[in-house]
């Protein structure tokens, strides 16, 4: 279920986190698939990685889950098509081919990584996608302050912040990916 092509998702491998953005993870899942957006993730079972995995099940989408060999134990069983990378860095660069949009959910410093890069390959005109962080209960606002901080202090244009896409809801996820 891909028809419209593939998008990313970046989320949280920690088990630790509020339920609430697992939930919210869901409806990211639901809405993109309903779309007809298929899915690459990370492809682990951990965490919110997990989630969106069962979600795309569940929702009858296709998902494609890229991950490092070192991380193989970790596989979730149900993936449609695996991409094996060496490193961290080829994995980022793996998820992100060929696809139309890379949407962060909540998450920790690797779903920040992989966010900061997109941005930064947006700007260079080398990721022609949509960059999303799903400010899901206002979760990336301190990234929205500190990008805006780097424009003030002349460090970054407007341009590149406004590549960066903020929805608060699914259904603002939803309306960008339409």
């Amino acid at each position: 279920m891909d028809g419209k092509g593939k998008i990313v998702i970046y989320c949280s491998a920690s088990y630790d986190i509020d339920q609430k953005y697992n939930q919210a993870a869901r409806e990211v899942v639901r809405a993109a698939c309903s779309l007809g957006y298929g899915i690459v993730s990370g492809g682990t079972v951990k965490g919110t990685m997990g989630v969106v995995a069962d979600e795309v099940v569940r929702c009858g989408g296709t998902h494609t889950g890229v991950l490092p060999r070192f991380m193989s134990e970790y596989i979730y069983p149900a993936l449609d098509k695996v991409v094996w990378t060496d490193t961290m860095a080829e994995r980022k660069e793996a998820m992100r081919e060929g696809t139309v949009a890379a949407i962060a959910l909540p998450g920790g410093i690797g779903t920040l990584d992989e966010l900061i890069g997109t941005l930064t390959l947006a700007k260079l005109g080398k990721y022609s996608g949509k960059v999303i962080a799903f400010d899901y209960d206002g979760f990336f606002e301190p990234l929205k302050a500190l990008l805006e901080h780097y424009v003030s202090a002349g460090m970054m244009d407007t341009g590149t912040l406004e590549l960066l896409h903020l929805p608060r809801t699914a259904e603002e996820v939803a309306a960008l990916l339409k």
